[in-house]
């Protein structure tokens, strides 16, 4: 009888609550290219937003590269619960894109990084919005479409360059 052991990937004694910052990385199914289509990836930024402002998460920098989505997220309330909120997030974008696709958009686990005190918001949003450039896919991360902030504006970014915030009309 062969039984499938999985690694612990959450910390054993943090209850993921409260008003802490999150480094995230979610890979698709098999790391499939699904996020390399405009509709798909305005769809899920929807999800996206609507499951923020649910679970109380302020996103300070997403980033959808083809096979995988970075996120930067702050609990905005003592009850703001990361482990639920990607739970919803990943289920509810997953659930419209199996019923309109037929495949599996997410891998079951995820990366999750808690930024300490000392670690700085900006610095960590730049490395997300410069991942396009380390992958070879753009000179400059400001002309790559799939990166942006719920929280900068336009003129308040860290590096003096243009985040988008994309408002999206399309729901899945």
């Amino acid at each position: 009888m062969n039984k499938k052991y999985s690694k612990r990937i959450r910390l054993k004694d943090f209850n993921y609550k409260g008003f802490y910052r999150y480094f995230l990385t979610i890979c698709t199914f098999e790391k499939s290219k699904y996020f390399t289509d405009n509709g798909l990836v305005y769809k899920v930024l929807d999800v996206l937003r609507e499951v923020s402002n649910h679970c109380q998460f302020d996103i300070w920098a997403y980033c959808f590269m083809p096979d995988h989505l970075h996120l930067l997220i702050e609990g905005k309330d003592e009850s703001s619960d990361m482990c639920k909120f990607v739970a919803l997030f990943k289920q509810y974008s997953g659930y419209q894109f199996k019923k309109e696709c037929g495949r599996k958009l997410w891998e079951e686990n995820y990366y999750e990084h808690i930024l300490r005190k000392k670690e700085a918001t900006q610095k960590v949003a730049t490395y997300i919005f410069e991942n396009p450039i380390r992958k070879g896919i753009v000179e400059d991360y400001t002309s790559y479409p799939y990166l942006g902030s719920f929280v900068f504006g336009l003129d308040s970014d860290p590096k003096g360059s243009r985040y988008e915030n994309k408002e999206c009309s399309a729901r899945l």
